[in-house]
Formats: structure tokens, C-alpha cells, sequence
């Protein structure tokens, strides 16, 4: 790796998304009409590194990607729009067995929508690929991780990164049924839960600042180092065990919530790069979260940086 730059390595899932549009979301049993379709990159991992590809374009940083693709046409789009974002692939592997993975999702009128997700090859990731990603593991800045691949190689890869010297971000999504693996909590720097994850890691719901903070302590005593509870219309409340805030949401007009979170993790990772404080990298973090929202699909939906700095001095914080 000649490439010198601060490095973001988003290490997960690879997914190519079937988005469905449709004035309501079908009850169980039930068929709907929808209003139009469209094929596209996603996968948690692949949109934190898109969105970070974009926003990174001319700032002087390198965004790399590490997990599997299938050997089928859903790999091959998926390598072409990721090498499109400007995403270094060298990392990917391609899995000779099992298929790209796929998710199929139900986006209704408000914006609001429900995924279902076949993993296929991103759930054979293992410690080979983490061996296989180790030089990249160990070079990188900002490491991102989610949990749509085993949960075993997340802390394999969090392991080796941390030992390194990078900062271990966690997007804790799909929300873990039974938590997360008592070992991973010792190597999360920053823990990143939306409101429904949150709940199922603490058994507590995050509607004001005062309840986020109250998770957030039971998550920092958990091992990691600082929690940002992402509480959609309310903000973003943080702590890094010393120092904590509330950061007020920006106004936007929303079309389609599915890229929010993974453009969140992205521009944090982005500001955390060039080395901006917490409380400015939430900000950040912020601000490309809600432009997500202001566009249709998933890594399509990530803003560049013009776009985010413009919110930003639109909506200064109070």
C-alpha cells in the first residue's frame, strides 16, 4: 500500500438493495402496488464506504473497503459503483461459493421502511479475510465495523485495528438480539446506536437527551470508550466518558430514511480522519445524516462535502 493518506477502512457487508416504492408498506398477507423499483448498491459496510468515498473526494484521504462479493453479476455492480464512489477495493475478496449478498426493501410515502436482507456471502466472512485485510487493518485511521457479517470476525478485525493504533467505530445494526459479545465491548472507541438499537443493548428508549445520557452510561460501562445515541428528529447526544452534548437535528425535508444512518457513520469517520474534535465530528456526522434522508436509496443517497458544509453554515448549532 504506497498510498500515505489517512486511511478509512469500512470492513462489512456488500449487498446489492431491490427498492421498491409504494404509497403504504403490505400487512402480513397482504400485496400492494407499488410505484417503481430500482436495483442498487448496499449493504451497510459498502454505504458507510461509498458515502465515505464521496465525501472524502479531494480532502486528502483514502477510503479503502474490506469484505466479500460473490463471483455474479450483483458483485460485478457492486464493484463497478463502488470503484464509482472512488473506494480502493484492493481489500475485497470474492467468494467462489456463496453469492453477493441482496436486500430487499419496502420504502412507503412518509419515507419510512422495512428491509429484509440475505446475507449470503458476507456471512462466510472470517478471520481469513481479516488476515487477508491485516495490512489495511493496521494502517487505517478510522476503522468502520456493523454487525452484517459474523459477529466473530467484527471482533477479530475490531481486535487487530485497535492493536494498531485505529480508532474501532461500531455501528451496532442489524441490532443484536442477544448483545453484543461480552469481548467486543473492550474495543469499540465509538459505539453509534439509533434509537431501536439502543433500547435492545439497555432496555431503555432514548426520547429525550436526559434518557440518551442514561443509556449512553450504561454503555460506556460496558468498555467502550464514547456512545453517540442517534435520536433521529432529536438529535444526537454523546459522551466520551468525559465530556458529553446534545446535538440539536437539522431541519430537512426527508424523502427516504434508509442511507441516514450509514452516511452518519461515514461523516464521522470523515471528520475523525483529519482529527476534529468529538463534538465537531458529530456535527458533522449530523449533518450528513440528514442530507441521507433528502434522497432516495442507499449509497446513492450519500452528500458530498459542498452539500454538508452549506447545511452547516445554513444551520449553524445554537
Amino acid at each position: 500500500m504506497p498510498n500515505l493518506k489517512p486511511l478509512i477502512l469500512s470492513f462489512g457487508s456488500i449487498n446489492i438493495d431491490v427498492t421498491t416504492r409504494a404509497a403504504r408498506l403490505p400487512r402480513p398477507g397482504e400485496t400492494v402496488h407499488g410505484e417503481s423499483y430500482a436495483v442498487m448498491l448496499g449493504g451497510k459496510g459498502s454505504n458507510q464506504a461509498a458515502a465515505a468515498g464521496r465525501l472524502a473526494a479531494g480532502a486528502g484521504l483514502q477510503v479503502a473497503l474490506a469484505g466479500r462479493i460473490g463471483q455474479d453479476s450483483f458483485g460485478a455492480q457492486a464493484r463497478q459503483a463502488l470503484e464509482g464512489f472512488g473506494v480502493d477495493l484492493a481489500p475485497l475478496r470474492e467468494d467462489t461459493v456463496n453469492p453477493t449478498g441482496i436486500a430487499l426493501i419496502g420504502i412507503d410515502g412518509s419515507g419510512e421502511n422495512c428491509i429484509t436482507v440475505v446475507g449470503g456471502a458476507n456471512m462466510a466472512v472470517d478471520e481469513t479475510d481479516v488476515e487477508a485485510a491485516s495490512a489495511w487493518l493496521e494502517r487505517a485511521t478510522v476503522v468502520l465495523l456493523q454487525l452484517e457479517i459474523p459477529h466473530a470476525t467484527v471482533l477479530a478485525a475490531a481486535r487487530k485495528a485497535r492493536a494498531a493504533g485505529a480508532l474501532v467505530v461500531l455501528d451496532p445494526a442489524p441490532a443484536p438480539e442477544h448483545g453484543l459479545p461480552d469481548a467486543l465491548w473492550q474495543e469499540i472507541d465509538i459505539l453509534t446506536p439509533n434509537e431501536s438499537e439502543t433500547f435492545q443493548l439497555t432496555g431503555l428508549r432514548p426520547d429525550t437527551a436526559e434518557d440518551a445520557a442514561r443509556a449512553a452510561d450504561l454503555l460506556l460501562a460496558k468498555g467502550v470508550r464514547a456512545v453517540l445515541v442517534k435520536m433521529g428528529s432529536r438529535g444526537v447526544f454523546w459522551h466520551d466518558g468525559t465530556q458529553s452534548g446534545h446535538s440539536a437535528p437539522f431541519s430537512v425535508n426527508p424523502v427516504d430514511t434508509v442511507a441516514a444512518g450509514d452516511c452518519f457513520n461515514a461523516g464521522l469517520a470523515f471528520a475523525l480522519a483529519q482529527g476534529k474534535p468529538l463534538s465537531q465530528a458529530v456535527r458533522i456526522a449530523s449533518a450528513c445524516g440528514a442530507l441521507a434522508t433528502t434522497r432516495h436509496g442507499a449509497a446513492d443517497a450519500a452528500p458530498e462535502w459542498k452539500a454538508v458544509a452549506a447545511l452547516m453554515a445554513a444551520q449553524p448549532e445554537a
